[in-house]
């Protein structure tokens, strides 16, 4: 290899082949060619130098797409190990905060029309949630970051105060349970002092007395499969701990212990295991 990692130079797209192909929606494809033509080509390929060539490392579907669009010098990085390089290793999918603040910063120069354009999309209003992210309490958001809520979810909870949906947040956590059901059950318990006012605050949920007795079922249903969960767990951790104390009692026994050792090796260890796993070791 003749260049250092990471140096970068011009490179004739002739002489660019791929390593191996990537299958990508169409869909994907279309967003990777509508941004190339907007705003151009923001991340350089990756490649290694091969004899009278260079092999695509990362980037096969931009070089595609750039050969569509009769680009004749591509710009390129240079990797150092043709075998090792996993595809995509550098990239990371931009999470719904990130996103926000690209496309805020991206108007400062652009217009949404070339935003869009380049996103693939039809417009950025509602990728743009400004006041959603501003009526989100922190930890929140961060879980909307995360993933761990979907942003249905994430509207939902604005519905109450930031430090309820921290609460919320919190019940959702100990239940395992993210869903947007579990989210409005735990709106229509709030209080009405914590939650946002306005009729514009008012969701789905609060129209019906028969939906608010559904949701109001869920939670229950919910409440009961965590209960159930808590006590099966209780008894057995208390299970182990007598069976610990059982096959301690054993294969301490100056009577029982060499007979085991002679005959049931196998059992031996399995108790030894056990009582290893009920000490935390």
């Amino acid at each position: 290899m003749k260049s250092a990692e990471n140096s970068a130079r011009d490179i004739p797209i002739a002489r660019l082949r791929p390593l191996r192909e990537r299958d990508v929606t169409s869909r994907e494809y279309s967003r990777i060619l509508a941004s190339i033509k907007a705003i151009g080509l923001i991340e350089p390929l990756v490649v290694y130098e091969e004899d009278d060539g260079f092999v695509i490392l990362d980037g096969v579907q931009r070089h595609k797409a750039l050969i569509e669009l009769g680009v004749a010098i591509v710009p390129c990085i240079f990797g150092q190990d043709r075998e090792a390089f996993t595809g995509n290793r550098m990239v990371n999918r931009v999470s719904p905060v990130q996103e926000h603040r690209m496309i805020e910063k991206s108007l400062e120069e652009l217009d949404e029309k070339s935003i869009a354009s380049a996103l693939g999309i039809q417009g950025i209003t509602y990728r743009r949630k400004k006041n959603l992210l501003k009526n989100l309490h922190a930890d929140v958001a961060v879980a909307f970051d995360a993933g761990r809520i979907t942003r249905a979810c994430a509207r939902e909870l604005t519905h109450v105060k930031p430090d309820r949906q921290k609460v919320i947040l919190s019940a959702m956590e100990g239940y395992n349970d993210f869903g947007l059901a579990f989210a409005r059950t735990q709106i229509l318990k709030t209080p009405a002092a914590l939650r946002e006012g306005g009729p514009r605050r008012k969701g789905p949920w609060d129209k019906s007395a028969r939906k608010r007795g559904e949701l109001l079922k869920k939670l229950a249903e919910a409440e009961q499969k965590h209960d159930f969960y808590a006590r099966l767990y209780k008894q057995y951790t208390i299970d182990i701990l007598r069976l610990a104390i059982f096959g301690r009692s054993l294969i301490t026994s100056p009577r029982i212990r060499p007979y085991l050792d002679a005959k049931h090796p196998r059992i031996v260890e399995q108790f030894e295991a056990i009582i290893s796993d009920a000490r935390g070791s």
